[in-house]
């Protein structure tokens, strides 16, 4: 078991042997009883103030984090890099030689697997490169994901207009690919629903999923095909339930399509139209219900856990935060949930940390930052919409220790 495995309480009574001193000796320092320290050592007492904790590291001579078992290896803050990567979108003429279609394929998957990981500081110093690497290749398929990957890193940055600008140009870069399209549009609705446009955002994408989601004679799922409450078309959806005989590609695009339903149920929730988010959702688990093993290759992370992370996100939009939280304390024990990457966990563990909030529950708010920050830390210490959380629980008094430890490592408390 390493040194960060190790419960708070046995770093402690590490530290207080570095130290050579008696659990009687630190009880003094502290002007507490050595039965609490030694209830704090065993795990028999909780150590979850922070203002404890810096006062136990104050006499151990650590910093805070040691004892928590964080170190402060993560910057918190917004990488530096935003301007150069908008320099690199207003290069239109890419004087140097393209690169080879195989390198170029590899650092297009290296960037995806850095953002799947939430490691935002590094992927923006690489996004120029990449994006003067792309724009001087041939290939329109490595350039759309190009494009995504910054529009998808912008937003994380809170640049939700910068973000728009390279998503659309991986719209333009699709031109009349299909499958490209809808992949270009989840990223030309992630970036408008960043800046509060969620109607724009379902106007956008119910066609667009209803382009990539063929028609058929199966399946109760309907073909919603407005962008309003009040208009669909009843079409029912293939989910190839019949034949059997699909092949990867036609499941790589029902994975987009769920994907672009999901986002729409988040879109229409965000417009207030619950009832169009519900039959999104049912239609998104339907499609999900039919995939049986599919290449990811747009990076969708479609599956029945992603819908039902939607559904609950849905709910919490809704006001039914105890409808949200009962789902949430199901989904999280599945193990979808584990295999989903780290950067689409810690996202949806800060929005769930709203939800706690709506329920006046500051204690499950407190906890769902603090696993966010376990899973991906970059979410909460790199993004301006998690300081927000943060600093709303953080208000709170007493503030629990995770949270306030978060609320000085992000820079909202001296």
């Amino acid at each position: 078991m390493t040194n960060d495995d190790l419960p708070i309480g046995r770093r402690v009574a590490r530290w207080r042997v570095r130290r050579s001193m008696t659990q009687q000796m630190l009880a003094d320092r502290l002007r507490r009883s050595k039965s609490w320290v030694d209830k704090i050592e065993r795990g028999a007492r909780t150590l979850d103030r922070y203002s404890v904790i810096q006062e136990l590291a104050h006499v151990l001579r650590v910093d805070p984090e040691v004892l928590l078992g964080q170190p402060r290896s993560t910057p918190a803050g917004t990488p530096d890099g935003v301007d150069e990567i908008r320099a690199a979108l207003a290069r239109y003429d890419i004087p140097q030689a393209p690169p080879q279609t195989d390198e170029l394929r590899r650092q297009v998957g290296h960037a995806w697997l850095t953002y799947q990981h939430a490691h935002y500081g590094q992927l923006t110093r690489v996004v120029p490169g990449l994006l003067d690497a792309a724009q001087a290749a041939q290939s329109r398929e490595l350039l759309v994901q190009a494009y995504r990957i910054t529009s998808s890193l912008l937003v994380k940055l809170g640049e939700a207009d910068l973000a728009w600008l390279a998503a659309d140009r991986a719209m333009s870069t699709a031109g009349d690919d299909p499958a490209l399209a809808a992949s270009a549009t989840i990223s030309v609705a992630q970036a408008l629903r960043a800046q509060n446009r969620d109607r724009l955002a379902l106007a956008a994408l119910l066609p667009a999923a209803n382009r990539v989601l063929p028609p058929a004679t199966q399946h109760g799922d309907q073909e919603v095909c407005g962008a309003s409450g009040d208009q669909s078309c009843r079409k029912p959806l293939d989910h190839g339930g019949g034949s059997g005989g699909e092949g990867q590609g036609e499941h790589r695009g029902r994975a987009v399509g769920g994907t672009l339903l999901v986002q729409a149920a988040l879109a229409a929730a965000g417009c207030g139209e619950y009832r169009r988010a519900d039959e999104l959702t049912h239609r998104a688990a339907g499609i999900a219900g039919s995939l049986r093993g599919y290449d990811d290759t747009h990076r969708t992370s479609f599956g029945q856990v992603a819908v039902e992370l939607a559904r609950i996100l849905v709910a919490t939009q809704r006001g039914d935060a105890a409808e949200a939280l009962r789902r949430h304390s199901a989904v999280v024990r599945r193990e979808g949930w584990r295999r989903l990457p780290a950067e689409y966990r810690g996202a949806y563990l800060v929005d769930v940390a709203r939800a706690y909030l709506q329920m006046g529950d500051l204690r499950g708010a407190a906890r769902a930052l603090v696993d966010a920050d376990s899973v991906a830390p970059a979410e909460v210490r790199c993004r301006p919409l998690a300081r927000t959380v943060i600093a709303d629980v953080a208000r709170a008094q007493p503030a629990s220790a995770g949270v306030a430890r978060l609320a000085t490592v992000v820079g909202l408390t001296r």
